[in-house]
């Protein structure tokens, strides 16, 4: 099993569907080799360097953290149930509650369209956060079988950059 990265005061949690295999072997976030995670959070300039899965521990210091909407690891989201959803959207909610983090980043539309029960998913900032007080951004997923360009990723992903920067300024 793989553990979360959480603790009160996070500027950002993102959160997953669900483990690879891969990481779910290693104990990392992120860990497939054609995962492109790390990447992004380098060069839309959420991280000051390119981190590796195995350091993923780390990121709590830069004010990041991780967990999933289900903790199983699967060879992919078809292996998921229903019913493994409705847990991990409750359990998902009472971490949200507890640590509050200014934003919940979920990688993937399809993990907060599991989250929200909403159909209707836009990139960026949600109107209507599920937890108020919480930011809800949703990016897309940084698994290779995406099909939009690493540029636009990267883009979105710097809108988050962007948002943690203007936040420490004001503080």
């Amino acid at each position: 099993m793989i553990p979360d990265h959480l603790d009160n005061g996070l500027s950002i949690l993102f959160i997953g569907f669900n483990p690879s295999i891969t990481s779910g072997e290693t104990g990392h976030h992120y860990a497939y080799k054609g995962n492109r995670f790390w990447r992004i959070l380098e060069r839309s300039g959420l991280t000051p360097r390119l981190y590796d899965a195995t350091e993923d521990g780390e990121l709590l210091k830069l004010g990041y953290g991780f967990t999933n909407i289900v903790a199983r690891p699967t060879k992919g989201i078809e292996d998921i149930t229903k019913e493994e959803y409705a847990e991990g959207r409750q359990i998902l909610r009472e971490k949200l509650e507890t640590y509050r983090p200014d934003i919940a980043c979920f990688v993937g539309k399809g993990v907060y369209a599991q989250y929200s029960k909403r159909t209707k998913v836009q990139w960026g900032f949600q109107n209507d956060p599920v937890v108020k007080e919480i930011q809800e951004f949703v990016a897309p997923s940084s698994s290779g079988l995406v099909r939009m360009s690493m540029e636009e990723i990267v883009d979105l992903y710097a809108q988050l950059a962007d948002f943690v920067a203007e936040k420490s300024g004001e503080e």
